[in-house]
């Protein structure tokens, strides 16, 4: 498919947006309907959804309306080359040349080619629809590009990599695709004929691969295998792509081997060599190593220097150390700065930028008030590197694009054109703090569209994770944001066992400190009812995966403190399956979760508040689970096995309770497929979304709301412009 421009010559962010609006509009290519997407694809375990269908169809054309509203949004999917500005669509990646007054678009990849679609049913086949495109990469002087692919409803991945001479794309044909690879899961390109990739066998990647490109072919040979079962190997490169990285990390340690691109020869050297409890990552600067470790006070990240002669830990220099209460998530380098990504003790991120050049001191850069995440981007072939460009958003609030220019310390909103910062009507959260029961205070961050006193019989959705080291996600969402339209109070609950607070806030809650995430959800609740805000009886939570935990265990302690849960793809059987030596994960979580054959302390702690060993008679929440058969990191016996032992315990309670008549629902949603992080089609995902919406309301008693009265266009474009 071609589509004609005539007005775009040089492409800025801001009109690069408005030509992929326009090839949308024109493509030909759309995403099939699926409404019966639920009743078709629910598998015989199933139970409970019949009562909400007829809600769920409402909810299904509100979201899509949401959607549709915040269809226009900032994203990644525009890479800046050296001739070409390339557009990834659902259907595939399309080019724009710079140079030309007369913009033609160009098919670089048709995913139709490389996952079977072409086989004669046209775009309307399945397997077109259920591969994404998830990664891209151009080779230095944009000779080739290569592009994962994974598969929606597997943990399948597949790599294409792409001939870019203009010679052997137009017209499009599969010639110009140089070969496929399976099961990759990173990769980078050393030089126009070089890429580095590793696979994934399973949920483990130990290896590293090298292809290379001949005019007569292409050889592949293997440069690295780790021995270390609990290690996970990725390829990355610096900034400023001298350095090819292999980075070898575990829960607790890593590992980080480093080849000169270049260099003519493959000669990875050890950066420093593996060392228990440490944890560190590295950049590249001129002559020196730039390196995030967390050798800084409490075991937590610190920024230091080593020379590049001598990498191992006994010459690193500290450069930087954050204050007691900031932590350091992420680092850059950006031109002759160092600038990290950090979040205060509300949890609020900012920019941290810290000089390489010379003596002066760091400084922090305070972004918006409505910020809640923080998404940086790789600079294209044709990227500036003394500028950092990086999204802002929050649950309720698209993301929006900024700049930082690191050598003033300014910061613009908006595309390249250099507009100034605004600061336009967003929702901005009330940042709290919740005292847990060892004295510990917990961030909350709650949402509501009106003041906090107006909230005493508000509709509460609590979000929680709090496992890994990991931050619970505060990206946007479109059905959070209609929920906080329709007067619901949302709040982000950042208990012990995740990363907001540091390393130190996710060692507090791991192993046989579990149970402390618990209590740290548990005050929360407490918190947020004590200052009015909303009730139990209406009041939800939701969780997925590892946030299941806190979520299953307050349920089993304190049920009357929530009525109605909604937990996706959750581990819920932690006992059972950390004995199950045969799974993929476990060996890796015994150092999340602790091993409970070999520690007898740890099977008593694991056993204290695992959801699935302790559930009783008693008045549970309402529940929706949803799970997915294939999900090789949740096992699904386990959530079909916890349904069933709730619906027994609720059963018994009923019973032999007097007066007690009405039950809690317990809802079973066994969707098809292995995609732990839920749909990637649009239309299955509003199928679920829609669903959790309908027993929200549902089992909060809450009337289907109203759509909004009709707007003026101008009225329209104020409410939903960034």
């Amino acid at each position: 498919m071609a589509v004609l421009l005539s007005s775009l010559r040089l492409f800025s962010p801001a009109q690069v947006a408005v030509y992929r609006r326009i090839l949308r509009l024109c493509s030909s290519v759309q995403r099939r309907y699926a409404s019966d997407t639920s009743s078709s694809s629910a598998d015989h375990y199933s139970s409970g959804l019949q009562g909400y269908k007829e809600l769920q169809k409402y909810f299904r054309r509100r979201l899509k309306a949401t959607y549709q509203r915040f269809s226009n949004i900032a994203d990644h999917t525009v890479i800046y080359g050296r001739q070409h500005v390339y557009l990834i669509e659902h259907d595939g990646i399309y080019r724009l040349d710079n140079q030309q007054s007369e913009q033609v678009s160009e098919q670089v990849l048709d995913l139709r080619e490389v996952t079977g679609g072409a086989k004669g049913t046209g775009f309307d086949d399945e397997e077109t629809f259920q591969w994404s495109l998830q990664r891209v990469r151009l080779s230095p002087q944009e000779k080739h590009l290569a592009a994962t692919l994974k598969c929606s409803r597997s943990e399948k991945r597949r790599c294409v990599v792409v001939r870019l001479e203009e010679k052997d794309l137009l017209p499009l044909g599969s010639r110009h695709i140089r070969l496929t690879l399976e099961n990759v899961f990173s990769f980078e390109w050393a030089s126009d004929e070089a890429l580095f990739y590793t696979t994934l066998d399973g949920l483990r990647s130990s290896s590293v691969f090298r292809l290379e490109l001949t005019s007569r072919g292409s050889r592949i040979t293997c440069v690295y295998e780790e021995t270390l079962p609990d290690v996970f190997v990725e390829v990355s490169t610096s900034r400023d792509r001298h350095v090819l990285t292999i980075n070898c990390s575990s829960r607790t340690s890593s590992e980080v081997l480093m080849h000169h691109l270049a260099a003519s020869q493959f000669e990875p050297v050890v950066v420093q060599p593996r060392q228990q409890g440490l944890l560190y990552h590295v950049e590249h600067w001129k002559t020196q190593l730039i390196i995030l470790a967390n050798t800084g006070p409490g075991q937590e990240y610190q920024v230091v220097k080593a020379p590049l002669s001598d990498t191992s830990m006994v010459s690193w220099v500290s450069l930087f150390t954050p204050d007691p209460g900031t932590a350091i998530k992420d680092m850059d380098v950006v031109g002759d700065h160092c600038v990290l990504v950090a979040r205060t003790r509300l949890n609020e991120p900012v920019l941290i930028v810290v000089p390489l050049t010379d003596d002066k001191e760091a400084y922090m850069v305070q972004l918006p008030s409505w910020a809640c995440a923080i998404e940086t981007t790789t600079p294209g072939l044709a990227g500036q590197q003394d500028v950092l460009e990086f999204l802002l958003s929050s649950p309720v609030c698209p993301p929006a694009p900024y700049r930082l220019h690191p050598e003033s310390g300014l910061l613009l909103s908006g595309s390249s054109d250099g507009a100034s910062l605004q600061n336009p009507a967003r929702s901005v959260p009330t940042r709290l703090e919740a005292c847990s029961r060892d004295g510990t205070s917990v961030p909350v961050t709650l949402f509501h569209s009106v003041p906090v006193a107006g909230l005493g019989q508000a509709p509460l959705l609590v979000s929680v994770y709090g496992a890994y080291g990991r931050d619970l996600n505060m990206d946007f969402c479109p059905e959070k944001r209609l929920l906080l339209e329709q007067g619901w109070a949302l709040a982000y609950c950042h208990i012990r066992g995740g990363g907001e607070r540091g390393l130190s806030w996710h060692r507090q809650a791991r192993v046989e400190g579990k149970q402390k995430g618990v209590e740290d959800l548990k005050s929360c609740l407490l918190r947020l009812f004590s200052l009015g805000v909303s009730v139990p009886s209406l009041a939800a939570l939701s969780a997925c995966s590892a946030g299941a935990v806190p979520a299953g265990a307050l349920c089993n302690r304190q049920p009357g403190m929530l009525r109605a849960v909604a937990l996706q793809a959750p581990f819920l059987d932690v006992l059972g399956t950390m004995e199950n030596q045969s799974l993929p994960l476990t060996l890796e979580d015994k150092d999340e979760w602790g091993d409970p054959e070999g520690n007898p302390t740890h099977r008593r702690v694991i056993a204290s508040y695992c959801p699935l060993q302790n559930i009783k008679p008693q008045r549970y929440p309402s529940m929706l689970l949803t799970a997915y058969r294939g999900d090789a990191r949740v096992p699904l016996a386990g959530v079909v096995q916890y349904a069933r032992l709730l619906k027994e315990a609720v059963r018994a309670h009923v019973g032999t309770t007097p007066g007690c008549e009405s039950a809690p629902n317990i809802v079973l949603n066994i969707q098809p497929g292995a995609n732990h992080h839920g749909p990637e089609d649009f239309e299955e995902l509003l199928e679920e979304e829609a669903l959790k919406l309908a027993f929200l309301y549902r089992e909060l008693g809450l009337a289907a709301p109203r759509p909004s009265r009709r707007r003026t266009r101008s009225q329209d474009q104020q409410k939903t412009t960034f």
